[in-house]
C-alpha cells in the first residue's frame, strides 16, 4: 500500500529549507552518544564522540520528514552555496571543492537525500522501513564518494597525497560505524515525528 506522499508546494520548499539549515549547522556539530542512564548516579553523564558530524543524519532526516523531492532540492542548495560563496562546507567552501577526492561524498548527499525519501514513503509509518530508507539513503552516499574517490584517482588528480586504500579508510570506513549509529537514530526519531504530524 502506497502512503499519500507530500505534494504541495509548500510543503516542499518549508522541508527544502529545513533540510538546508539542519545540513548546515549539522556540519559543524560533532556527534557524541551519552552513556547508559543506569550508571549516571555512579558515574555520571558520560559523552562519547562518534568520530562524526551531525551532516549526513540532517541529509536523511529531511528525506525521511520531507520525501524524495524536499530531500534532493536542499542538498542541491547546500552544494550550490559551498560552491558558490559562503563557507557551509566543513573546510569552508567555493569551487576548488570540485577537485578534492571527497567532494563525492558531498555529491552524494543530493542522490542519498533522494533515496531515503523516496523509499520513506512507499509503505505506511513502520520503523523498520524508516530505518531500511535511512540505511539505502546512506549506502547511496559512501557509493557516490568512493566512485568520485576512484574516479580522481585514474585521472591522476594533484591534491591526492595519499594512496587509494588509505583515502577509502579515511572517507568510508572509519567514519561508516558512527554514521550507522546516525542512521538508527534518524529511523528512531522520524517515526516519531511522522506519528506526531500525522503522516
Amino acid at each position: 500500500m502506497h502512503v499519500k506522499k507530500i505534494a504541495a508546494v509548500p510543503h516542499r520548499i518549508l522541508w527544502s529549507l529545513v533540510g538546508l539549515l539542519l545540513t548546515i549547522g549539522g556540519t559543524f556539530i560533532e556527534a557524541h552518544f551519552a552513556s547508559a542512564p543506569w550508571s549516571w548516579n555512579q558515574y555520571g553523564v558520560q559523552t562519547t564522540s562518534l568520530g562524526v558530524t551531525y551532516q549526513i543524519g540532517a541529509v536523511l532526516l529531511v528525506g525521511c520528514l520531507g520525501g524524495k523531492t524536499a530531500g534532493a532540492l536542499s542538498q542541491i542548495a547546500y552544494v550550490v552555496l559551498g560552491l558558490t560563496w559562503l563557507p557551509v562546507f566543513y573546510q569552508g567552501g567555493g569551487m576548488s571543492y570540485l577537485s578534492q577526492p571527497y567532494f563525492g561524498y558531498l555529491l552524494g548527499f543530493i542522490l542519498g537525500a533522494w533515496v531515503c525519501g523516496f523509499l520513506a514513503f512507499q509503505s505506511s509509518t513502520k520503523l523498520e522501513s524508516l530505518a531500511f530508507s535511512c540505511l539505502c539513503g546512506l549506502l547511496t552516499i559512501h557509493l557516490s564518494g568512493l566512485v568520485y574517490l576512484l574516479l580522481n584517482y585514474v585521472v591522476g588528480s594533484r591534491l591526492i597525497q595519499t594512496t587509494l586504500l588509505e583515502a577509502v579508510l579515511s572517507y568510508s570506513v572509519y567514519p561508516l560505524p558512527g554514521h550507522l549509529v546516525i542512521a538508527c537514530t534518524v529511523a528512531v526519531l522520524s517515526y516519531c515525528l511522522r506519528y506526531v504530524m500525522l503522516y
